[in-house]
């Protein structure tokens, strides 16, 4: 892995995500027609590492697909890193897609007939349709970074949740995205290991200087984030810091 970016000594300035008035509904015009998101403005700066919080039918799933151009608002405009992205053709949404986003789920989806470093490389095969030698060693690098230089050539099924789990982040940093999109990427997870994963993606944040936004339902590592964005009923009803550890509810 060629040396990371040295990380911004404070968040930029100049927003990599730009919401304006985003809005989005399903079945538009039609019986059983749905507003999901309602006119959202929101800003999310270089460097930044935050968390997307809200209950159940908030629009957090919404919301994300649209961030990782894998869905089209109905309205309003989305600037990713200075460029509108919400009226881009396919072709344009899914370059886009693998040069600027890396993503982390819950299920880590990795392919059970891939070594660990085969899966990291995917990103890259994708793209390019090979992995290439220099590709390789990337891979080598990210799944040494994330502790798992001794295990490489394993299966996943011959890793424990948590490191499936370390496979994908490194996965999600092969093509370097200048925002990994992480969707409850420890609701899967013991809390030993959730902990670790989550270390591990602070760790890699404060290394590399990626944003991040993470999608989770527990409070104790929302609280861990620089910043918290709840949504309710598809409205932003919280933006800022998470509270003070004495304001936050026994754990």
């Amino acid at each position: 892995m060629s040396a990371p970016a040295s990380p911004p000594s404070e968040v930029s300035r100049a927003p990599l995500v730009r919401l304006q008035a985003l809005s989005k509904t399903y079945n538009l015009g039609e019986p059983g027609e749905t507003q999901v998101l309602h006119e959202l403005s929101l800003q999310i700066a270089h460097g930044e590492f935050a968390a997307l919080i809200g209950p159940s039918g908030s629009g957090k799933s919404t919301l994300l697909n649209i961030l990782g151009l894998l869905e089209r608002p109905s309205a309003g405009g989305y600037e990713l890193d200075g460029r509108a992205v919400q009226d881009l053709d396919d072709d344009a949404l899914t370059e886009a897609r693998q040069r600027q986003l890396g993503f982390v789920f819950q299920f880590h989806h990795l392919l059970p007939a891939f070594s660990a470093l085969e899966n990291v490389c995917l990103p890259a095969m994708a793209r390019d349709g090979r992995i290439s030698a220099a590709v390789r060693e990337r891979g080598r690098a990210l799944l040494a970074a994330v502790g798992l230089a001794q295990a490489m050539e394993r299966s996943p099924r011959q890793l424990s949740g948590g490191m499936q789990q370390r496979v994908a982040i490194a996965r999600a940093l092969m093509l370097e995205p200048a925002l990994v999109l992480a969707d409850e990427p420890t609701g899967n997870l013991d809390t030993a290991s959730s902990d670790e994963v989550f270390a591990l993606l602070r760790r890699m944040h404060a290394e590399v200087g990626t944003t991040f936004l993470v999608v989770t339902h527990d409070p104790r590592l929302a609280a861990r984030c620089d910043r918290v964005i709840e949504l309710v009923d598809g409205r932003i009803a919280h933006d800022g810091p998470p509270p003070a550890p004495a304001d936050r509810a026994p754990q």
